[in-house]
Order: C-alpha cells, then sequence, then structure tokens
C-alpha cells in the first residue's frame, strides 16, 4: 500500500541505538544557553498555566500552588471560569478541599460560599480558558508588565482537533524544562524506543536562518516508531513563545498542523527547599485523513493513550531537567 493510503514508512538503513550518528557536536552548549536566554525575555505578561479547561467540567476544580501561592479555580455560577487565593480568608481552611456546588465553592470548615467575587477577604485573579488550558495571572509573582489574556500559541481549533493533557512534576526550575525542550539533539539517544533517524535541519546561526518561524525556531526531521522498522517520519519545528512554553508544531508529514505545547508552572520548593516545576503538556492533534473524524469520536478512549505516550518521554526528560538543576544548584554545570 502506498505512502499516500498510509503514513507509514519502512526503515530501510536501520542501525542500532550506538550505531547512530552522534549529535553531541551540533547540541552546541552555547547555542541552546542563548535561545533560553532569549525566551525568558518575552512577555509572559504574569500568566501561569494551572491545568486542563476540561478539569473544570461539571464541578470541578483546579487547586494547587504557583510559586508557593496556594491557588483554586473552578467555574463559577454563569459557566465562566473563576478563581483565586487557595486559602480561606476566615480561619485559612485550605480550599483545594471544598467543593463547588452549582458555581460557588464552599468552604468545608465552616460553610463560606465564594462565587468568584470578591467577599470576605477574599480576592479573585484573573483566569482564562483557551479552550484546551486554563490560566491564572499572578501579578504578585510575575513581576511583569501584565497582560489582560495569555500568550496562547497558535494551534488548531479544538473543536477539529484531538487534544490531551499530561501533568507531570520534577524537582527542578522552569528554565531546565525548557532547556530540555530546545534540545532536540538528544531524542534518538534518549528517548529510542519513540524517535529514529534524527537530524536537527535548521538552528540559531544556520544558514537556513529558520526565516519563516523566528530567529530561534529549531527544525527537526525525524521519525517516530511504531512496530520494529515501521516509522512515520515528519517534520517539526520546535519554538519558544514566552519564557515558560515551548512549541513543537508538525510542518509535514502525518499530522501536518498538530501541536505540542509544553508549559512549565513553578510550583514551589518541597520539603528539603527544592525548587519543584510542573510540566502541563497539551497535545492538539490533527489530521487530514477521513478516518480521523473517527479518532475524535473515540477521543475518551484515545486521551489516555496520548498521555501515557507522554508520561513515558518525560520520565526521561524530568530527569534531564532535575539533573541540570542539580548541577547548576551545586556549580557543577558545565560551561
Amino acid at each position: 500500500m502506498s505512502r499516500r493510503r498510509l503514513p507509514l514508512s519502512l526503515r530501510r538503513r536501520a542501525v542500532p541505538w550506538e550505531g547512530q550518528r552522534p549529535t553531541w557536536r551540533e547540541a552546541r552548549p552555547a547555542l541552546i544557553a542563548g535561545a533560553l536566554k532569549r525566551a525568558r525575555t518575552r512577555p509572559s505578561g504574569n500568566w501561569y498555566v494551572v491545568g486542563a479547561s476540561r478539569a473544570l467540567r461539571g464541578e470541578g476544580k483546579l487547586a494547587g500552588t504557583v510559586a508557593g501561592q496556594e491557588i483554586v479555580v473552578w467555574r463559577g455560577p454563569d459557566g465562566r471560569p473563576v478563581g483565586g487565593p487557595g486559602i480561606c480568608p476566615h480561619l485559612g481552611a485550605p480550599l483545594r478541599d471544598s467543593p463547588v456546588r452549582c458555581g460557588t465553592l464552599v468552604c468545608h470548615w465552616h460553610g463560606l460560599a465564594l462565587d468568584g467575587n470578591p467577599y470576605a477577604g477574599w480576592s479573585p485573579l484573573p483566569v482564562h480558558d483557551d479552550g484546551v488550558l486554563v490560566w491564572a495571572r499572578l501579578d504578585a509573582v510575575g513581576g511583569e508588565e501584565p497582560l489582560d489574556a495569555p500568550v496562547v500559541p497558535p494551534r488548531p481549533e479544538p473543536a477539529r482537533a484531538l487534544t490531551a493533557v499530561y501533568t507531570g512534576v520534577g524537582v527542578c526550575e522552569p528554565e531546565d524544562v525548557v532547556a530540555n525542550r530546545l534540545d532536540p539533539w538528544h531524542g534518538a539517544w534518549l528517548h529510542p524506543y519513540a524517535f529514529v533517524d534524527l537530524t536537527v535541519v535548521d538552528a540559531p546561526g544556520d544558514p537556513a536562518g529558520a526565516m519563516d518561524d523566528g530567529p530561534d525556531a529549531l527544525t527537526v526531521d525525524v521519525s517516530f516508531k511504531v512496530a520494529g522498522r515501521i516509522v512515520v517520519p515528519v517534520r517539526a519545528v520546535f519554538t519558544a513563545p514566552g519564557p515558560r512554553t515551548v512549541v513543537m508544531r508538525v510542518c509535514e508529514g502525518e499530522g501536518a498542523g498538530s501541536v505540542v505545547e509544553t508549559h512549565a508552572t513553578p510550583l514551589g520548593a518541597d520539603g528539603a527547599g527544592r525548587p519543584r516545576t510542573a510540566v502541563i503538556e497539551a497535545v492538539v492533534a490533527v489530521s487530514a485523513r477521513p478516518g480521523f473524524a473517527a479518532a475524535r469520536r473515540a477521543a475518551p478512549l484515545l486521551r489516555p493513550l496520548v498521555r501515557a505516550t507522554a508520561g513515558r518521554l518525560w520520565r526521561d526528560d524530568l530527569a534531564y531537567a532535575e539533573r541540570r538543576w542539580h548541577l547548576r544548584s551545586t556549580g557543577r554545570f558545565p560551561g
């Protein structure tokens, strides 16, 4: 069957893991550090991703910490997302444990009811739902010039896409997560079960200049492993539109137009005083193939598989990020 009908390809010159071309010379530390530095200067407007939009269905809520600040987010009586401090202003109850009833969060200690409006010393925070992810604006934490809405990267319309959101937590800082994503050269070495034949065809400073996607774009040719020597080859572009966000967009091959957004949200210190960061990754997949409509209808079955795949990759990538932070914090990071 031709590749026009199936997106699969057969690797005819498959090599063992140890036989692939080394990429360490191309993965120049200064190049990665420069791209990271420029990403950190891009405005976020003090917006932080706190979780998946689907978590706010019905009487669901999102609760946790951002840079040590307890927050809670839910849908108010009119269905709009609302949120604010996760500490009850009465006697300090953890609102993360309080239920939502008909759009009102009811403190489980003494019944203080919050509908998202200022009340009894509780003040709301700006919240934004982009259809895939929920964001909260914390001006006291971010310290930037506030923006009315977060800088949401261009992505396919959720209504015509298969979406899934993975969340993981590592002992590191957001910059360590972003640095990991700005190093695509590690892909086939660190994730041989998922990627093969990876080549970075354009990077900052290369002659091609990534003119269509900005000077910091990284363009990668890579094949996703299916089984044995059967793979799905694609071309993807990595960009960092903000200080805590890296986007991978498939520009050629199966799923062209699909994006994977990786957001790094600082949580605060653990019991040992080490920083903790949440990786919140949104997969927004599209395809022009007729059968993709059936895949969208099967989304409830497919989402756990997508999250499991992301989780396996992030098991390795969080180890990378955690190692980077550990070496930085002890003054041993190379360069």
